[in-house]
């Protein structure tokens, strides 16, 4: 494993806590010898330089800096990192990749430089690009990461014609599916979801201590959604869009609303997705129901796709599908998965990759 992939793996650790600033790693190298790690912290604690630079006390004096990210050269909640990084006089410093956010895209590079630091950049790019997409697709266009998630039968069903929907996979899908809630920064749903199913949309992992729960996001065009949902008594905060106004209950803490221009008597999606970005919320868990997804999928605003497949069939002209809206008209304008992903969870197979159009 090289130093690079170290810090890499110790940018993961990140992931979850972070948000807004994005999940970077670092080690710090002497003599051929880690001589410590860091990972960015929660908002307004040290980012995973300074971590690491701080750990390793005396022996920071020239050493060498492995960063999954483009050191910051701006003050926010926390000084610039570059200088830090130059008052520890280490000797040369490796970049995974640039850092794509106008406040620094290069100019953290062209600081150490100055100061007489060697920089090299571009080791370890594509897993780090791959890492940090949520912060790249945000910094690049102002819109979050969007993963559409969804559990279905082998015939590619939600739900039965009754709408049960519980459990179409297995306890060992169910985990992974709270961990990806864990390292994203909102999660998403339609109203009818919320109507039909009462979801707290919370992480709940028995043997991991959740320090923050993501957003909830529900989409709620007409007002619909029930005072006595489940998802209103949860830690974390409520974010409700909507076409109209309407009053929140006072005894409902932590709920926000929205209104946003319509497409069709609904929410404007794109409207929504512009605002979570100005926010800046940077990765949405989407999460059902059936129209929300096809919608989104029908407005090209979804980027990466995971579905949970169980060996089991539903079937039933009236039983729910994972995706509605109006679909494809001709296989040309199908969605594709590209870079895709296979893995078997317990008896399930976790199908994941990146939304491309026909063949």
């Amino acid at each position: 494993m090289s130093y690079m992939d170290i810090a890499l793996t110790v940018g993961k650790q990140a992931r979850g806590i972070s948000s807004p600033n994005p999940p970077v790693g670092a080690v710090l190298v002497k003599n051929e010898q880690v001589i410590s790690e860091g990972f960015t912290g929660r908002p307004g604690s040290p980012h995973a330089e300074v971590m690491a630079i701080t750990s390793a006390g005396d022996g920071v004096k020239g050493s060498v800096l492995y960063v999954t990210l483009e050191p910051c050269c701006h003050f926010g909640r926390t000084p610039p990192c570059t200088e830090a990084i130059i008052e520890s006089e280490v000797s040369k410093v490796y970049i995974a990749i640039k850092d794509p956010d106008i406040r620094v895209s290069g100019k953290g590079i062209d600081r150490l430089q100055k100061a007489g630091i060697e920089v090299v950049l571009g080791v370890g790019k594509k897993e780090a690009e791959v890492d940090l997409e949520a912060h790249i697709k945000l910094s690049k266009t102002g819109i979050p990461l969007i993963t559409a998630k969804f559990a279905v039968s082998l015939d590619g069903k939600i739900a039965t014609s009754s709408g049960d929907s519980k459990w179409i996979t297995s306890e060992e899908s169910r985990t992974r599916a709270h961990f990806m809630r864990l390292e994203s920064d909102a999660i998403m749903v339609g109203v009818n979801t919320v109507i039909a199913d009462d979801p707290r949309l919370t992480v709940r992992l028995d043997d991991k201590k959740i320090e923050r729960q993501p957003l909830r996001i529900v989409i709620d065009s007409s007002g619909r959604i029930p005072e006595d949902s489940a998802l209103f008594l949860e830690k974390g905060a409520t974010f409700i869009a909507s076409t109209r106004d309407f009053k929140v209950p006072d005894n409902l803490q932590n709920v926000t609303t929205k209104t946003f221009p319509s497409r069709a008597a609904r929410v404007d999606l794109a409207a929504v997705l512009k605002h979570l970005g100005n926010i800046p919320v940077s990765s949405v868990l989407v999460e059902g129901g059936s129209e929300l997804m096809g919608s989104l999928f029908d407005e090209g605003l979804v980027d990466k796709v995971a579905a949970f497949i169980s060996p089991s069939i539903i079937g039933g002209k009236s039983s729910l599908n994972a995706v509605g809206g109006r679909g494809a008209n001709v296989m040309s304008e199908k969605y594709s998965l590209i870079n895709v992903s296979r893995e078997f969870i317990g008896p399930d197979v976790l199908i994941s990759g990146y939304c491309g159009k026909g063949d």
